[in-house]
């Protein structure tokens, strides 16, 4: 027994005219109709031509800018009208408007594991606006409630493919939700667009708009970030230390100012790094005897 699938319903013109034309064609047949039943004309004809200028009458609507009309009949999808103003249409379609405004989303915040499994807090904002009204209104029950879980799930999904923040390990650093935000959006806004495919909605922007550490290990998170600082720091200032040092010795055997040996080096060299390292001001003690004494 073969399978068959469902052919998605996808927006096409459909046939419409402009409205001031049909409302002046449809007064004029009831204003001849009801000027020849008055002059006792044959009452077939008056009759035709009043039913007729109803008919012109009663397919009339109207639009606004960014507006649309799906026009279906009995049951079957004929077309879309994105005219603006007074529009004329088969008065036996029904005619389903829809919004093609842009539109702002404002996702809730989620609680959910980023890449490295800490849980986060984030949520987004996505523009989107409706580019095939036939998929946003018989492809899905309700596209607005569709976007609404596409959407959700797509911010969850984004959170566990990233890490936080930078890892403690330098092959760590690779994208992160914190520091790569246009990486970060640009990849949301392409799952949101393949997401809202189905519902015929397009992705405008999307960007994230909350960003944190649960409140249990936000505080715990925050000493780590601290203490990283701090030990890049120290790195920093021992390195530019050992150089300061290593120059200074340089310095003194090239111009021969004074001749140390190996012991006398080492003291040197650890009174250098005490005062270049220390977090502290330094409280220098003068030798008045010899250097060795």
């Amino acid at each position: 027994m073969s399978k068959t699938t469902q052919s998605p319903t996808t927006e096409r013109p459909a046939t419409s005219a402009n409205g001031y034309a049909a409302i002046v064609c449809g007064l004029g047949l009831l204003l001849a109709g009801g000027f020849l039943f008055s002059r006792g004309v044959f009452p077939l004809l008056p009759l035709a031509l009043v039913l007729a200028g109803g008919i012109a009458l009663a397919g009339l609507y109207m639009l606004s800018p960014n507006q649309a009309a799906a026009l279906t009949l009995f049951g079957a999808y004929t077309g879309t009208d994105r005219g603006e103003g007074l529009r004329w249409a088969n008065p036996l379609t029904i005619k389903r408007k829809i919004s093609l405004r842009d539109r702002n989303l404002n996702a809730p915040t989620l609680k959910v594991n980023d890449a490295r499994g800490n849980p986060i807090e984030i949520s987004a904002v996505v523009v989107w606006r409706v580019a095939d009204s036939a998929k946003a209104l018989f492809q899905v029950d309700d596209y607005e409630a569709y976007v609404r879980v596409q959407a959700e799930a797509a911010i969850r999904h984004l959170a566990a493919s990233y890490a936080y923040d930078e890892g403690e390990n330098p092959e760590d650093a690779a994208i992160t939700l914190r520091g790569g935000q246009n990486v970060v959006a640009l990849a949301l806004r392409k799952e949101l667009q393949e997401r809202f495919e189905d519902a015929g909605v397009a992705v405008i922007d999307a960007k994230i708009s909350h960003l944190a550490y649960a409140p249990e290990i936000a505080q715990v998170m925050l000493r780590r970030q601290q203490a990283e600082a701090i030990i890049s720091a120290r790195s920093k200032i021992v390195h530019g230390a050992v150089t300061m040092v290593e120059a200074a010795l340089k310095g003194l055997s090239e111009r021969e100012i004074v001749h140390l040996d190996d012991e006398r080096k080492a003291a040197m060299v650890s009174n250098l790094l005490v005062v270049l390292c220390s977090d502290r001001e330094t409280q220098p003690i003068v030798n008045t005897g010899t250097l060795y004494s």
